[in-house]
């Protein structure tokens, strides 16, 4: 379908769109007026993970398309747990630890967006305020008569974790009628007309579009993603190391560098048009290249992608530090470090970097010859590195190296 829209283009061409519930509607409204939008993030951990980016990016494209982005925090249905994808439940968590969720995650979108008053400037709600104040009864008279049982077995949040015979408690059963319910408030209160999400959102989507409907004759859509994967079918975002998370604290500017650097060469202009803001001309002139030269396309995908999350500065800085690193063998004060008080072990000096998710596997490294210290290999995995005023460099194979300091 050719798309006559800034916003239906940008998102096609980029590769964005997986499933529409009327995109020649959506297309010829969003040439006629703007339209606010939301995609909702439950505020299960302090920072969100590479695995929100593609959601965010698409808040991104849609204010850069002329829209109004909507950031759904989601204090009320993180309460309850999205049973999407899991084969079990989630911890529940406190309101003081959502709460204190929210305040790590929030800071996230300010890179991202542009916030403030105007028609096209994006905001934060919190699905709280409104969810903490139903009254059950009356919830379940005024919304639950449009769910039916029937067609909530087929849902694959459900479906999943029933054909593998995992528990599914009725509060998880009840989470998509909240999020429904999100999509019918948010019509009501700030004239949302559009949801996104992951392609794992789909039938919460539809349920919310056709609730808004039947309660108040709303005209909504929804859009989702595709999952995206890696080149060898693995799930993007996911290292041996863990999550590759947003927040600074978590994952520093230089890791995080380095994390789109090692982009497999099959997967670089996939992700340049999907975490960059690169124009499609010079991805297609990026992508064009071959052998060794795909590195400087990795390079630009690393550099343009840190830019957006952590500012210029730090991102020219992890690009120098690798330089650095790689080309001329030096250490840099810009690698990650790792206070040691004097001594460490190699094994736990692996696993305290992020080289290594466990001792177990820390271990396996070294006996791969994959380890070095200052420069020289470790065949020990009792060896116990030895920190003095100068810092020791550690180095796991060619791209993962950091700093055992004091």
């Amino acid at each position: 379908m050719t798309h006559q829209s800034t916003l239906l283009s940008t998102l096609d061409e980029r590769g964005y769109i997986h499933q529409a519930t009327d995109a020649a509607a959506l297309d010829a409204l969003a040439q006629t007026q703007v339209i606010p939008a939301y995609i909702g993030f439950d505020a299960t951990a302090p920072s969100l993970h590479v695995g929100s980016l593609v959601q965010i990016m698409m808040l991104r494209r849609l204010q850069q398309a002329g829209h109004k982005p909507v950031v759904l925090m989601g204090g009320g249905t993180t309460k309850v747990g999205d049973p999407s994808g899991k084969d079990e439940s989630r911890k529940l968590l406190t309101s003081d630890d959502i709460a204190a969720n929210i305040a790590g995650i929030k800071g996230v979108f300010e890179r991202f967006l542009t916030f403030g008053d105007g028609p096209t400037d994006a905001v934060i709600v919190d699905n709280a305020d409104w969810l903490d104040r139903l009254n059950y009864v009356e919830f379940l008279r005024d919304v639950g008569r449009h769910f039916t049982i029937n067609r909530m077995l087929t849902f694959d949040s459900v479906k999943l974790r029933l054909d593998r015979e995992q528990p599914l408690t009725f509060l998880e059963f009840n989470y998509m009628i909240l999020q429904a319910y999100d999509f019918a408030e948010l019509a009501r209160r700030s004239g949302v007309r559009l949801q996104m999400g992951g392609s794992d959102q789909w039938g919460n989507i539809v349920n919310g579009l056709e609730l808004a409907r039947r309660m108040d004759g709303a005209e909504l859509y929804g859009l989702t993603t595709p999952l995206i994967t890696t080149a060898d079918g693995g799930k993007m975002g996911k290292t041996a190391a863990g999550a590759v998370w947003l927040n600074a604290d978590r994952v520093s500017p230089y890791d995080y560098w380095q994390f789109w650097r090692n982009t497999q060469d099959g997967d670089v202009v996939k992700f340049l048009k999907l975490f960059t803001d690169l124009p499609l001309d010079a991805i297609a002139r990026l992508g064009a290249v071959e052998g060794a030269d795909i590195n400087q396309a990795k390079i630009a995908l690393a550099t343009a992608a840190t830019t957006l999350l952590h500012g210029e500065e730090a991102a020219e800085a992890a690009e120098e530090t690798a330089h650095r690193t790689f080309a001329q063998g030096a250490s840099d004060e810009n690698l990650p470090s790792l206070a040691t008080g004097g001594e460490i072990g190699v094994v736990a000096a692996l696993v305290g970097l992020g080289f290594a998710s466990s001792n177990g596997e820390a271990r396996r490294k070294i006996g791969e010859g994959a380890v070095k210290v200052d420069g020289e290999p470790v065949s020990d995995p009792h060896l116990v590195v030895t920190v003095g005023d100068t810092p020791v460099k550690l180095s796991l194979g060619k791209k993962k190296h950091g700093l055992l300091t004091r």
